[in-house]
């Protein structure tokens, strides 16, 4: 499903539920439709940035002092409740049917592993990235043959992190020749999550989703 039919159910359905998810989902929204006009224009990299904001407004909590590792441990748990939800499993079809090339690359792209770059800054104890990024590709591929789901979509998610970081840093050059591979298959992957995102979302409305940020109230 696209922006378009997704805004016509919450519109709908809406008055059914909590502030918090209704909030949550509006703006996820209003992040996917700005995506999906990128994504016409072919332009990649802020097409992601629209997909990523989209996907902040759905699962984050909190943004003051928030560490790369509290936001890991935000997400996970968001995706563990998504995926106890899916019961027509639309998450593992992406995962492991349409898009399992992409997650594939993503998960053996070490341009998109924070240590690797961690090693070029210089950092102390970074030097193991080899090491590191070995043992990530072998956690991943004992979660693909699982079909672990959940761990998964966390350790994809991780290399979003360090591309999400790149561009909104300025780590990166619009339209850069180096990172179109692993832009292609992030766009790729975050626009057909996105909407089942949103989707299980409002089919479970009437749960506690907690308090979206930034916001005021009633």
């Amino acid at each position: 499903m696209k922006h378009q039919q997704l805004k016509a159910h919450q519109r709908q359905h809406r008055q059914h539920w909590g502030t918090g998810v209704n909030v949550r989902v509006h703006r996820a929204l209003s992040w996917l439709d700005r995506a999906e006009q990128e994504l016409e224009r072919q332009d990649s990299d802020a097409a992601f940035i629209f997909l990523w904001l989209s996907f902040n407004a759905a699962y984050a909590n909190e943004y003051e002092g928030v560490t790369r590792a509290k936001a890991r441990e935000t997400y996970v748990a968001f995706f563990e409740r998504l995926v106890g939800y899916d019961e027509q499993r639309l998450i593992y079809n992406i995962l492991w049917q349409k898009y399992s090339g992409a997650v594939r690359s993503l998960l053996e792209n070490k341009f998109v592993f924070q240590r690797f770059w961690d090693h070029i800054s210089g950092m102390p104890g970074a030097d193991d990235w080899q090491d590191k990024f070995s043992a990530a590709k072998r956690a991943s591929q004992r979660a693909l043959a699982a079909q672990d789901t959940v761990t998964v979509l966390g350790i994809v998610m991780d290399r979003l992190y360090t591309l999400r970081n790149q561009l909104i840093h300025g780590g990166a050059t619009w339209n850069g020749s180096w990172n179109r591979t692993q832009l292609r298959d992030a766009v790729a992957l975050l626009s057909e999550l996105m909407p089942i995102i949103i989707t299980l979302m409002m089919q479970h409305g009437d749960a506690v989703w907690g308090n979206a940020s930034y916001y005021l109230g009633e």
